[in-house]
């Protein structure tokens, strides 16, 4: 019931009572125009308090603004220099099917599911505190030692959840969130080491350190050990 039908409602009321209560006065008046000064006397009175009873609901029915108190503090754990460069993104949309099968009282079956897709921005790239070269100043060439394989440097993922199906006795729980999405980045991870993007960065890598040397009258004496097929693309778990 919105406000306006509530003050009409309370107007009625206000109105009805009143005019009830000059019956009861006129009935105990002896002549006419005391009836007809009563009758107008309650009339005014009964408009009075009807608009005094819809004011004063309409203020006490006013919703009152929330009062809101935050507070944050942020503390750095630690910091410290990275040269990290990236050089390939991929964006990948995983469909993840959770299931689980438990028995209530060990003979009641029960089931719960959800479909999850997985939205995920996968950054790859180098970490150049890995790297190991050697420079030859009268050739002006540069010899890679050691190069290691491209890391995931970041994952950004997103979660919606499809065709959520349980029961009373077995619900999903916090936990069962959580491992639903930790399953889910997995699934992306995986599906991304298993994609075109280790070997995307790579070839952005070897351009971006050819380029570079070249700048410097510099030549890349080995640029092949950047594209190794040997080198398995990382992941952190920080990451």
């Amino acid at each position: 019931m919105n406000l306006a039908k509530f003050k009409i409602i309370l107007w009625v009321i206000g109105i009805l009572m009143i005019v009830m209560l000059g019956v009861f006065i006129y009935q105990m008046t002896q002549t006419q125009s005391a009836q007809m000064m009563t009758v107008v006397f309650m009339l005014l009175i009964g408009l009075l308090l009807g608009g005094v009873i819809a004011f004063l609901a309409s203020r006490s029915l006013k919703a009152e603004p929330p009062v809101i108190s935050e507070s944050s503090h942020t503390i750095a754990e630690s910091m410290r220099k990275v040269f990290k460069v990236v050089s390939a993104e991929g964006h990948f949309n995983e469909i993840y099917n959770y299931e689980e099968t438990s028995k209530i009282f060990n003979f009641i079956p029960s089931k719960k599911r959800a479909l999850v897709i997985v939205s995920a921005k996968i950054l790859v790239g180098y970490d150049f505190e890995k790297f190991k070269w050697e420079v030859d100043e009268q050739t002006r060439k540069v010899r890679l030692l050691e190069f290691p394989a491209p890391e995931i440097l970041s994952t950004e993922t997103d979660y919606k959840y499809y065709n959520i199906e349980e029961q009373f006795f077995n619900l999903f729980s916090k936990e069962d969130l959580a491992k639903i999405q930790q399953n889910g980045k997995k699934q992306v991870i995986e599906a991304a080491k298993k994609s075109h993007l280790p070997e995307v960065a790579a070839e952005q890598m070897r351009m971006l350190l050819t380029e570079l040397l070249e700048t410097k009258n510099f030549m890349l004496e080995n640029p092949s050990e950047i594209l190794g097929s040997d080198k398995q693309i990382e992941y952190h778990q920080n990451s």
